[in-house]
């Protein structure tokens, strides 16, 4: 965030300033009241935000393209999550069939079977926006929840009030028995163990389901998401960069997810839209700010 950056560099810090842009576009207030005269170095996500940066005066030097960082762990293995991923998001191998070469060349051999049922990640706002999507994404699939057709991992984050909201709902869906099993509550007292929570669940999410926020960009991991509506301008510009790249579409009903989301399911379209995201997406970027750091 821009805030840190221009604090260190009115109280002259002596070292380099370094500021990471999470977001597909960006407005002035990123730039400093003088950009031409600024030490700040900006490492960005993509060539837009770049040329933003220019237009508003920051010098072509202090720009550094890198992609968004991707956690780690997750980035070291995307390919080989993603050749388990596509098992579940292609159940009539429409999207294989067509596209075999072009999987064989990022992939390699796929596995025979899958590591992990279809599962879907629905993550609400860091303030606990959006909780009652998730609910509606429950409601709609409880029957397939009830006979383990479908596995749904609902974010909390660190907000104990939405992990409340969840159970309260669970358990009024008459789906309490699946607690633990297909349903998942990620929640955590602590931010670092929250992040590693979420970061392991990826790892078998086949369908990210959440509003346009920072999480747009690790569709790079070989993530389709379903965008929820977004909350501020920088959402709307990250769900325009989503929509381009393909691997993205906006949510329809949530009331009715049990209807259209296996229609997407059975076309191939969810597997296409995972290495679409794969393969333009950036996910090198923390080994890239490693070196300019």
């Amino acid at each position: 965030f821009f805030v840190p950056a221009f604090m260190a560099e009115v109280f002259n810090y002596p070292g380099d300033i370094f500021c990471v842009v999470c977001d597909a576009d960006i407005a002035r207030s990123w730039a400093s009241l003088n950009p031409s005269q600024s030490k700040i170095k900006y490492l960005v996500p993509n060539s837009r935000v770049v040329e933003r940066l220019m237009l508003y005066g920051v010098k072509k030097e202090n720009i550094f393209l890198t992609g968004y960082p991707l956690p780690q762990e997750n980035t070291k293995k995307a390919s080989k999550d993603l050749g388990y991923r596509l098992l579940n998001l292609d159940p009539k191998k429409k999207y294989r069939q067509n596209y075999k070469p072009l999987i064989k060349g990022f992939l390699g051999d796929l596995p025979r079977k899958p590591n992990h049922p279809l599962t879907i990640t629905f993550a609400v706002g860091g303030a606990g926006v959006q909780k009652e999507i998730g609910v509606k994404i429950l409601k709609s699939l409880s029957l397939k929840i009830k006979t383990k057709k479908i596995k749904i991992i609902l974010v909390a984050g660190i907000r104990k009030k939405v992990k409340d909201y969840f159970l309260k709902h669970i358990k009024h869906l008459g789906l309490k028995k699946n607690l633990g099993k297909n349903i998942k509550i990620i929640w955590e007292k602590n931010i670092e163990n929250y992040f590693k929570k979420f970061n392991q669940a990826l790892r078998k999410t086949d369908i990210l389901w959440t509003k346009p926020s920072e999480l747009s960009f690790y569709t790079a991991l070989g993530l389709p998401i379903i965008i929820a509506p977004p909350i501020g301008s920088q959402e709307d510009f990250n769900k325009q960069w989503l929509l381009r790249l393909g691997s993205a579409i906006p949510q329809e009903n949530p009331d009715y997810t049990a209807q259209w989301l296996f229609d997407f399911l059975e076309s191939g379209w969810f597997a296409e839209a995972a290495m679409q995201g794969f393969i333009e997406g950036e996910k090198l970027a923390i080994y890239k700010i490693e070196k300019i750091i």
